[in-house]
Formats: structure tokens, sequence, C-alpha cells
């Protein structure tokens, strides 16, 4: 009997993102390069790639956001979330 492999994970074009959140190009793009998003990989004309858990993570920027937190404040809980393994 095969080993069952894993479906491959579902990558999301970064107009896909902007089409299920709402949000921005330009948010999208700052929020990668601030480091609180990561792109997955990148197609081969150089798309930005994201997985699922990009969906989540924009929902905790958001929340965070509400709360008051700097970009950079919101860094640092995602980063030590991930570090946790909360995210």
């Amino acid at each position: 009997m095969p080993i069952p492999r894993k479906p491959p994970k579902k990558l999301f074009k970064i107009g896909e993102v902007i089409h299920y959140t709402g949000l921005s190009r330009q948010t999208i793009h700052n929020y990668t390069v601030f480091g609180l998003i990561r792109e997955e990989s990148r197609t081969q004309s150089g798309h930005r790639l994201y997985d699922e858990g990009v969906f989540e993570t924009l929902a905790r920027i958001e929340d965070l956001k509400n709360q008051g937190k700097t970009l950079k404040k919101i860094r640092e809980v995602l980063q030590s979330e991930r570090q946790a393994g909360v995210t």
C-alpha cells in the first residue's frame, strides 16, 4: 500500500490576498517588508505567494492595531508568538 502524500498547501497570490482581505497591495507589501507577514515563495515571474496562515496573521495584525499597538510593537508580538508556536 503506498504511503498517502500530504496534499500541497494552497498558496495565494498577492491579488488573491487583497481580494479576500480588502487590504491594499501597498499594505500587504509593507507588512511583508516590515516582517509582519511572510511570503512562502515566489512564482517564476517573481510574484509573491502566501500560504493560508497569512489570513490568520492579518486578522491578528488588525486586532493589535485596533488595540492601539504600533507596527513595531505588532512585529515584536508576532515574533514572540511565532517563537512560542502560537502562530
